[in-house]
């Protein structure tokens, strides 16, 4: 399949070195969206598969894009402001969710569980949005980025 992402890289120059907790949910994230995506280019369908840099540039979510040969075959930044929120609302219940499983009786985790479910497809939408012309993907591919997302805007 062409359209899909062959590899990603973490642009985190600029920021703090992240922590292991931190560095741990990078290598999930990284490793469930090479599990499974879809990513295409809408000026170049089944022009992949691709390999990604994402990286945070101020405000803006940075992708550069490459072919297989390593040629350069989109680049642009998303900004995140109208992400902010969410974003700061899935991890402050993602810390409450780890503070569950440490402290809570199952059914308060699965509660809290699916709030932090809810937040992540709202967010993967809102993604999914975003990207709108610029990438074709899916609601499972734009999760899986959220994810990655996150776990990148984590600031030590």
């Amino acid at each position: 399949m062409a359209d899909r992402l062959l590899s990603v890289e973490i642009d985190d120059a600029g920021l703090p070195p992240p922590t292991p907790d931190i560095e741990q949910d990078r290598r999930v994230a990284l490793f469930d969206l090479m599990e499974e995506n879809r990513f295409g280019l809408p000026d170049r369908p089944g022009g992949g598969p691709w390999a990604l840099r994402l990286g945070l540039r101020g405000a803006s979510l940075h992708f550069a894009v490459d072919d297989a040969a390593g040629r350069r075959a989109a680049e642009f930044q998303v900004s995140l402001g109208p992400l902010r929120q969410v974003i700061k609302d899935y991890l402050a219940i993602c810390a409450s969710y780890q503070d569950a499983v440490r402290r809570l009786p199952p059914s308060r985790i699965e509660a809290i569980d699916a709030g932090r479910r809810s937040i992540h497809d709202e967010a993967s939408r809102l993604l999914l949005e975003r990207l709108s012309g610029r990438v074709d993907t899916d609601l499972a591919t734009a999760r899986r980025l959220f994810t990655l997302i996150c776990a990148l805007r984590h600031e030590g």
